[in-house]
């Protein structure tokens, strides 16, 4: 029993901490990427010389979405939309930025926003299944190795089922996310707000971002099949 258990807390000869190493580097070079490209465009303005705060509102007007309320919160790219009370919520580097990259930013939030109001269903379906991946995630390492400990396969079997809830989440965000920097391009071209090489740089940002969301989920799986491969090993040597 406490080979089984150590082959999940100890990287030392465990092969399958690559799977885990493979991910976080998959995470770093995704947040870099995203870091170098927000940092690059938003040290260049656009010729309109609007702030986000302003563009962002007005894409929503223009689109027939007045049920939205705009709030500054602190942070960097800390941006997010609730569709529970329908807030678009800039950072503070984004509120009264004209950059490039805060356009971009604020434009993908009012895409996530039209999502709500068009009822776009993978936006719907992620809403829905918040609580139960957040049970989920809490739930399903401590499960796992307790079914590890007690030799329960039964209670391994179930960390496996609830962590493959977090795979799934992150699985159904890429669309909704791919989906939100889409109509945030078509808006921004749509109200000539930004000009073919700004446009430009804003799909280099929103592209980097979504690389993010990428990178988490395929460490998520990856992290998936390492508790597999885990609970394989565990059960094999129990037969023995």
């Amino acid at each position: 029993m406490r080979k089984v258990i150590a082959v999940y807390y100890y990287p030392f000869g465990d092969w399958t901490y690559i799977l885990v190493i493979a991910g976080l580097v998959l995470g770093m070079i995704a947040q870099s990427g995203v870091k170098r490209a927000y940092q690059e465009y938003s040290r260049v303005h656009t010729s309109q010389g609007l702030p986000a705060s302003v563009v962002v509102m007005d894409l929503l007007r223009r689109n027939g979405n007045n049920a939205v309320s705009l709030n500054q919160i602190q942070g960097s790219l800390t941006d997010n939309y609730d569709p529970r009370n329908e807030t678009l919520s800039l950072s503070e580097s984004v509120y009264n930025s004209d950059s490039i990259a805060a356009i971009a930013v604020a434009a993908h939030e009012a895409g996530h926003a039209m999502q709500k109001m068009e009822a776009y269903k993978p936006l719907m379906i992620r809403s829905i299944s918040v609580p139960a991946v957040q049970f989920g995630s809490q739930a399903a390492i401590p499960l796992f190795i307790g079914g590890l400990i007690f030799s329960f396969q039964p209670l391994v079997y179930g960390g496996i089922g609830l962590f493959a809830l977090s795979v799934l989440f992150a699985l159904i965000t890429l669309p909704v996310e791919f989906d939100a920097s889409r109509r945030a391009l078509r808006m921004l071209s749509d109200g000539a707000y930004l000009n073919e090489s700004e446009l430009e740089g804003a799909k280099k940002v929103l592209r980097a971002a979504a690389m993010t969301y990428v990178a988490s989920a395929l460490a998520s799986l990856l992290n998936l099949v390492r508790l597999i491969l885990i609970s394989q090993r565990g059960s094999s040597r129990r037969r023995n």
